[in-house]
């Protein structure tokens, strides 16, 4: 499955050492003013090559609107968006073009469909979400405009919240040749009540969906989350008065419908798999073997998938917001 959304509906295509990647819009609403520039600044956020704690892979990713707009207007009809790769180094990938990588989909790729894209991982790179987040930058754009505003933060990496911890654990598993995950957060502010369905058509459940259709994620919590198997009952509810809600221990979602309030999204994200230490697999042929993966790997990619988490939470607020004219 390559397409995301129902009313809001997003196809990404591409991979990571293909030509480009992209990604087509359909059902964004006519009228609204929409350029590359409102694009960009997501992307640059997300793209690799930034600092020392990330990739090395020096990409622009410049994306280019192909189709869509009118005198910088949407059109109502689909928006065609594309980012060429400029930095691919296909040989360097070159002595895994028989090996399972441990961490990655090379395996269950090969299994399901019988060819073995050793390049970066193909289509499972954490490339593709450069369309995921093209997509949520439009998404963002028409959310804006309705009040609702989304942004996300790292919580913790590696068990550190202090941003200098931070940055050291990282730097510490780099020149160990390892890596390592943490926690971002995402919130959503300004959603009306009433978005998401009750039973198959939950906000959460859309939500968590979207989440975990992100890479490197592995786990995903709303409001308090896990939290709450440590708590009574009088202290996870969240008391009403005239004014509204006196907390937010359900995340703004109850029933699997929006509350009003800030709408809370935490994810787990797993350490980059592709590391330098020495790990144990197996080639295509079954053959035990011991590999130390080279190249250019972030240590850390929590700090990238940010943005990635904001666009997709954006992809499905917009989505729901949509089906919600339908009962109105």
């Amino acid at each position: 499955m390559n397409a995301f959304g129902k009313n809001f509906r997003v196809t990404s295509f591409g991979e990571s050492h293909g030509k480009a990647l992209g990604v087509v819009i359909d059902g964004c609403p006519a009228l609204m003013e929409l350029a590359e520039n409102d694009i960009q600044p997501l992307l640059d956020r997300r793209r690799p090559g930034k600092s020392t704690l990330e990739s090395t892979r020096k990409e622009h990713d410049r994306v280019e609107i192909l189709s869509g707009i009118f005198n910088g207007k949407t059109t109502g009809t689909p928006i065609a968006m594309l980012v060429r790769n400029e930095d691919a180094h296909s040989g360097d990938y070159e002595s895994l073009r028989e090996i399972f990588r441990p961490g990655h989909a090379d395996f269950t790729y090969f299994e399901k469909y019988g060819i073995h894209d050793h390049r970066g991982g193909g289509r499972s790179s954490g490339r593709e979400t450069v369309a995921r987040v093209a997509a949520g930058a439009v998404a963002m754009k028409y959310l804006k405009q309705k009040g609702i505003s989304i942004q996300g933060r790292i919580v913790e990496i590696h068990g550190k919240t202090n941003q200098k911890e931070i940055e050291n654990e990282i730097h510490i598993a780099q020149k160990a040749g390892d890596s390592v995950g943490g926690i971002a957060e995402i919130v959503a502010s300004g959603c009306p009540v009433g978005l998401g369905d009750p039973v198959f058509g939950k906000l959460d459940a859309l939500i968590a969906d979207a989440m975990m259709g992100i890479g490197a994620v592995k786990g995903v919590e709303i409001g308090d989350g896990f939290a709450v198997v440590r708590k009574f009952g009088s202290e996870n509810n969240d008391p009403m008065t005239k004014k509204g809600f006196t907390s937010n221990h359900a995340g703004g979602i109850l029933g699997g419908i929006s509350t009003g309030q800030p709408i809370i999204v935490r994810i787990a994200v797993k350490p980059t798999p592709s590391i330098e230490k020495i790990q144990h697999t197996r080639d295509i042929h079954g053959n035990e073997i011991e590999i130390s993966i080279k190249g250019r790997h972030d240590p850390c990619i929590v700090p990238r998938i940010v943005p990635v988490a904001e666009a997709m939470l954006a992809l499905v607020i917009l989505d729901r917001l949509l089906e919600q004219k339908h009962y109105q």
